[in-house]
């Protein structure tokens, strides 16, 4: 019984993990919804990898076709990862449910988040081969500094 719990708790602290490097890459490459009224706002991650990484046009947009790409594949992964996640914790209230059920529901909700994650990396790594040399260091820094920020982000947002 005691391994089993430390089991889900391991596989919980990972599954939080995936989610927050998937959250990190939709910051990073996740489309701006106010493009259209916020032309040249600081808080673009597209813009500010543009600026940091002195893309040329083909660089910008060759990134913006894999972008869409990404998203039109993991947009509806999310929706179903979604989906999974309140059927699992829709669990909680039924307090005869076995465990056989529970670790179904739980499976199908991280094999969801499995597919996002692994997408999300084939994306960050597809982008990168975009970069030569110093632009390709840049583009490490810049992933590296999306995650600490999300740590710290979701650090802060624990503390509430």
């Amino acid at each position: 019984m005691k391994s089993t719990n430390n089991r889900i708790l391991t596989i919980a602290v990972v599954l939080l993990l995936i989610t927050n490097i998937a959250l990190v890459a939709l910051v990073v490459t996740g489309k701006n919804k106010h493009d259209k009224g916020g032309q040249g706002r600081k808080g673009d991650p597209f813009e500010m990898m543009e600026k940091e990484l002195g893309m040329t046009e083909q660089q910008k947009k060759d990134h913006l076709q894999y972008r869409e790409e990404y998203f039109k594949v993991v947009r509806p992964l999310f929706d179903s990862v979604r989906l999974a996640k309140a059927a699992y914790f829709a669990l909680v209230k039924d307090s005869m449910v076995n465990d056989s059920v529970m670790t179904m529901a739980y499976n199908k909700m991280t094999n969801i988040q499995t597919v996002i994650d692994k997408q999300t990396f084939d994306h960050f790594r597809r982008v990168r081969l975009l970069y030569a040399g110093e632009q390709q260091k840049k583009y490490d820094e810049l992933v590296q500094k999306m995650m600490q920020r999300g740590k710290r982000d979701s650090a802060q947002g624990r503390g509430r």
